[in-house]
Order: structure tokens, then sequence, then C-alpha cells
């Protein structure tokens, strides 16, 4: 049976839980009105549980969490797509704004221990240093860290007396601090040289070692004991592949990493004292987002898969089988029809090989959309994508590069596309059309937002021979201009991967597809939100300025009230549709 593209768009989800004091709800977020709000279910194995909405904006609620102690949610909350987040109490049925800086951003640290405060880190001294805040329930924000750069609060210490405190040099770089909340004294706990990440961090119900993620001493991100007294890490982890989520129950029995393999998640479970335990069984899928009850017996993350739409499950442990307690809609789409991907590589320039998933439908040499993830340190995965399965419906293929400097595949690999090598992973999607073409995929069109939306103008300017079409989604057009505009506190973050304004700008200007824009041949689709704090609206206002300028077709979709992509359904509603039929047109037989 044909469905449009609505009803795929209508596929709802659930995630981010969070258990209530008592252990018997589960609050949790879910866009089943068209954007981002709170719910609650209950967390019982008892049956169905109806679930009861808790907040009611037009604007995206981007996480929640309920206070340790009582029956208070801590939600957080922009406006317009600005990324600007605000932090809020809800208790009672009753909001209370606790940041009240409407132009400062707020990334929360949580609840303390005790539940009487919550601590945040917010550029609300200057607009791009994220200091540290701690704050009472009822008072006002204190500065508790006053420091230049970018910083997110790990976690607490058990008896609330201090913070672990992370330090980004850059989106592959950061140290650990432990942030004295008496004397307001600063101790790092990970001295390294080169580029080093340290995530993921929980501090051992003594207090007297953190619990983390790490690839200090090698390519991948290992789970480790970080030792506070003697700052020395014992690794639990080999260097095969990356943990990327770590997590501690609160009595300290058990202690949990998430492993990315070959994109899926193996979970391993150890004791608190870092024995192994027999593995944790889940479906297949991409599994994150844990928390432990507060008994400590049970276990509640989100999964998602190729076939899944995300769900809040639960599990008993240790040997527990997982449950689902949201089970959101597929809007009367039958699972069945969903379509599993093929993983795979392919060969590049330089004879590496490029992992990749392809998705296809039914039947043979089908056009294939190359669909580019951001980033660019990040990885296309086996999740659920409600538009790939639509363009699989509809008849297309759809093929995953996780080009050179994609994370997932060890920090050597992440590293090859940095700054003079940037070119080097549009090369990579160019073999990656060579490759299809090479199995009789004569139609090939490239699609990607953010930073993938960069490589789709940077493969049709460098190689516009071999696409039919690209789509372009609050992508970069001019790396200086992105640079020079891009939010303040960004810039430092961005430019050991894209290179310097200051040393690098004349290489950062000849490798930006604005100034290749005539190369284009391709039919373009740009689409922006106009409060985008990450990739200005300028950068979609220049390509199109410009290849509209030689002659060249392009469409421009603007969203007033959007920022750096598509949250509201609305927007989605209306601009899925029209990408659907500017493929449609371009890459008919």
């Amino acid at each position: 049976m044909p469905y449009d593209f609505a009803r795929y768009l209508k596929i709802r989800g659930a995630w981010g839980a969070s258990w209530s004091p008592d252990g018997d709800r589960l609050a949790f977020l879910t866009e089943i009105t068209g954007v981002p709000q709170v719910w609650e279910v209950s967390s019982e194995a008892h049956g169905p549980s109806w679930p009861e909405q808790l907040t009611f904006y037009e604007e995206r609620v981007s996480s929640a969490e309920y206070s340790p102690i009582q029956n208070r949610l801590l939600f957080g909350m922009d406006s317009g797509g600005n990324e600007r987040t605000q932090l809020f109490l809800l208790e009672g049925g009753e909001v209370t704004d606790l940041t009240r800086a409407s132009d400062a951003i707020h990334y929360s640290g949580g609840f303390s221990p005790d539940g009487e405060r919550v601590a945040y880190t917010a550029t609300r001294r200057n607009g791009t240093d994220f200091d540290v805040f701690a704050q009472e329930l009822g008072g006002e924000p204190e500065t508790v860290w006053e420091v230049p750069g970018y910083h997110t609060v790990s976690d607490w210490a058990p008896d609330g007396s201090a913070l672990i405190v992370s330090r980004h040099h850059s989106n592959l770089n950061n140290d650990l601090y432990r942030l004295n909340l008496v004397n307001g004294e600063a101790t790092l706990l990970t001295p390294h040289e080169g580029d080093a990440r340290f995530s993921g961090a929980r501090v051992t119900p003594d207090g007297r070692s953190v619990y983390l993620a790490t690839d200090r001493d090698g390519d991948f991100m290992r789970l480790a004991r970080l030792d506070l007294s003697t700052l020395e890490l014992t690794y639990l982890t080999p260097d095969d592949w990356d943990v990327e989520e770590v997590e501690l129950s609160g009595d300290g029995r058990y202690l949990l990493a998430s492993r990315n393999v070959e994109g899926y998640s193996n979970l391993v479970l150890f004791s608190g004292e870092g024995r192994r335990m027999p593995d944790v069984r889940v479906p297949e899928g991409v599994v994150g987002g844990f928390e432990f009850a507060p008994d400590s017996g049970r276990l509640a993350f989100t999964l998602v898969g190729p076939t899944r739409n995300p769900d809040v499950w639960v599990l008993d442990l240790p040997e527990g089988e997982p449950r689902p307690v949201t089970r959101s809609s597929t809007a009367g789409i039958p699972r069945s029809s969903f379509r599993q991907p093929r993983p795979l590589r392919y060969p590049s320039f330089d004879g590496r090989e490029i992992p990749a998933l392809l998705y296809e439908p039914k039947g043979e040499n089908a056009p294939v959309i190359v669909n580019v993830h951001g980033g660019p340190e990040s990885q296309s995965r086996p999740t659920f994508a409600p538009v790939t399965q639509y363009l699989l419906h509809r008849g297309y293929a759809v093929l995953f590069p996780n080009v050179r400097g994609s994370t997932g595949y060890g920090k050597a690999f992440t590293h090859l596309d940095d700054v003079e090598l940037r070119m080097d992973s549009v090369r990579d999607l160019a073999h990656a059309a060579h490759w299809l073409r090479g199995r009789r995929h004569k139609r090939v069109a490239v699609m990607g937002g953010s930073y993938g939306g960069f490589m789709v103008l940077a493969a049709l300017t460098e190689y516009p021979e071999l696409w039919s079409a690209g789509v372009d989604i609050v992508g970069i057009a001019n790396l200086v201009t992105f640079l020079e505009n891009t939010g303040s506190y960004r810039r430092g973050l961005r430019e050991p991967e894209y290179g310097s304004l200051e040393r690098d700008r004349q290489f950062l200007e000849s490798i930006s597809p604005i100034h290749k824009a005539g190369n284009i041949r391709a039919p373009l689709m740009v689409i922006h939100g106009k409060n985008d704090p990450r990739v200005p609206v300028g950068e979609a206002e220049q390509i199109v300025e410009r290849v509209r300028m030689n002659g060249g077709a392009v469409e421009y979709l603007l969203y007033e009230d959007e920022g750096h992509g598509l949250a509201k359904l609305a927007n989605r509603l209306d601009a899925y549709p029209k990408i659907a039929a500017f493929l449609d047109e371009h890459l008919a037989d």
C-alpha cells in the first residue's frame, strides 16, 4: 500500500528517560504533539500504562531530569531554535524559570545529590565563555568558577561538595577538573599531551574514583577507572571499539558501558569494583540515554534501530528481559515494510576502505541518494530515519558513507580530514559515487545537513560530473564567513578541525564552495532556519545568490521559526515533500 510523506513524518519516538524519586514513573521526551515535550509513564510491567503530558509549549524541550529526592523536574527549552537554552523547574504543575537570562546559553549539570541545588554552565557573563554555576532552587545563580572557555558539568561528588567539570579545547580534546564548591579550587584530573577525550565521568559512591571513557592512551575510547588520589588510569575494555556511554548505579553496585561496534551498540556490565559480569542483552540497534533506577536494580534506556523507531525500555538487572515502557506509533505503517541497511566498505582514491551503510529498495539499479552526516566528528549509524524509509518506499536507494574524519573508527581515522586534509574526505565522497556508478546506478544525488551540507556543496563544485542533484540543509558555503559568524563560543572549538582564520584563511578560501559555485551543474535545493546560531543563514543566502547569478537551477526554502535544522512538524511537513518532489524531478529516467 502506498503511503505519502506526511505519514512517515508522523512516525513518533520517545527518548531521554529519567526516573522519579520513588522509581514508579519515568519522565521522557516525545514529539507526539509536533515538537518535543515532557511526558511521564509508569515504569511497571503490569500491562500498558497511558502516558501523561507534563509540559505544553510550542517550543522544543531539550532535556528533562527528575530530582533524586522530591517530585520535581528540571527541564531545558530554547526559543525558535536559537539554542539559548533556559532551565525551568516543574513542581506540582507550576513552572519556575530558574535562569531568567534569555540571551545566554545554559547547559544543565543536574541536581545535587540532596536535590536542593542544580549545577550548570552558562554564557551569562559575556555571551562566549561558559562559567560554572550552582543555584539553590529558591535562590539566585551563583558563579562557582569564572573561567574562559567552553565547559560542561559531568557529575556531582556524592556528598555534593564538588563537581566534575569538562573543559573542551576542541570536539576531540578536553580535560576534566574537580571543582571544590567549598573553596573554589579547581584541580586538573587528566593531564595529557596531544588530543584526548574524556567523557561519561561518573564518581564512585566513596568519592575516591571516577569511571570514564578515554582515548588518551590508544586509538579508541576505552572504559577506565581514574584514581582521584594518584590520577592513574586502569583500563577495563580493549582498544578496539569506542565506549560511548558510561553509567554507574547510585549504590555503586553496577557499572555499564556501551560500545559502538560497527555502528551498533554492545552493552557490557561490570560490578562497581570493575569486575566483568554477564553481558546485557537488548534488541539489535543503537542504545543510549542510560539511567539506573533509585533502587539500582533496573536500567532505563532508549533503543532505536533501522526498523525500530525510538522508545524507552527498562531492564531488570542483572539478567532480566528488556521491555518497552513506551510504544511510539509508526503512523499505521507496518514495521515489516521498513528496510535494513547492509554494512559495507568501498575503496577510495588511496586504497583505504571507507565504511558505509547501504539501504536498497526492491528492484535493481535504483537511483541513489548519498546522505552525508554532519559533524564532521560524527558517524552514520543504523538508527531509524523516517525520511530514509520513505525514500526507499519511493524506490530510491540510500547510501550513508562514513568518510575519513568520521568518529567510530578510531582517533587516527578521525584526524584524516583535519585542516589541509579536508578535501580528502570530499574525494571519499566522489569515490562513493564512482563505486555506485560501477554498480550500474546511473543517477546519484548527494544530500546532507550542517557540515554534511558543506560536503554537498563541495561535491557539487569539485566533482560536478558525478551528481544528478544536491540537497543542502543548513550547510556551510564559505568556511571563512562561517567561522566569522558562527556562535562566538564555537569558533575556538571548530578551528582545530577546519583551520584558523588567522593562520589558514587563504586555504579556507581556496576550498570554500562559494568561490567555485560556477562549477555547479546539478540542480540544487537549499534549506535553512533563519535563527540558526551554528551555521548562520548567510551561508544559505550566499550560495543561493551565487548559483542564481551563474544561471544555475536552485530552490531555496527558508523557515523563520527554526534554527539548526527543522524541529517543528509543520515545517518538516512542508520541507520534506518538497525535497521528495525535487528528487523525483531530477532523478527520474
